[in-house]
């Protein structure tokens, strides 16, 4: 009987910490699966051999609108969504721009972001709930950079 209670109290346990807490979820950016290969021996992708550069990849069906990668050092790549975090994709204003080399900003709230790191660097409006960048999967190696979110 005592096997019952505690099996019993193991299970709902479980269930709690299996609920699903879309809190913290983006409703703006829908998931979706991909999976790109970067060859940076290539010239379209060559700026990424130099630490602190980045570039846009706008191939069909790599992310949402794109993707942005960034060379952070050591051989370490981060990769994120060009869908600018606060927008629905379908706005006219969705894809974020490049700026400075390092940073995204999104033009329908002039939002900015870092791509070392995916965080905001714009003070939001008082009241905005604000979401940072979408951050998708790197894997270098050799010359090759696989983004994905599989």
């Amino acid at each position: 009987m005592m096997m019952k209670k505690v099996f019993t109290v193991l299970v709902f346990a479980l269930l709690l910490s299996c609920s699903s807490d879309s809190s913290n979820r983006n409703p703006f950016l829908p998931e979706v699966s991909f999976t790109f290969d970067i060859n940076l021996n290539l010239p379209l992708f060559s700026p990424l051999n130099t630490t602190g550069s980045a570039i846009f990849i706008g191939n069909e069906g790599v992310g949402i609108n794109g993707v942005y990668v960034i060379n952070t050092g050591f051989g370490n790549f981060l990769a994120w969504e060009a869908s600018c975090p606060n927008q629905t994709p379908s706005s006219s204003c969705s894809r974020m721009d490049l700026v400075g080399g390092t940073n995204v900003v999104c033009p329908c709230d002039d939002y900015e972001y870092s791509l070392f790191n995916g965080q905001l660097l714009t003070e939001p409006a008082e009241g905005d709930r604000v979401f940072g960048l979408l951050n998708y999967s790197t894997r270098a190696s050799g010359n090759i950079v696989t983004i994905s979110n599989r």
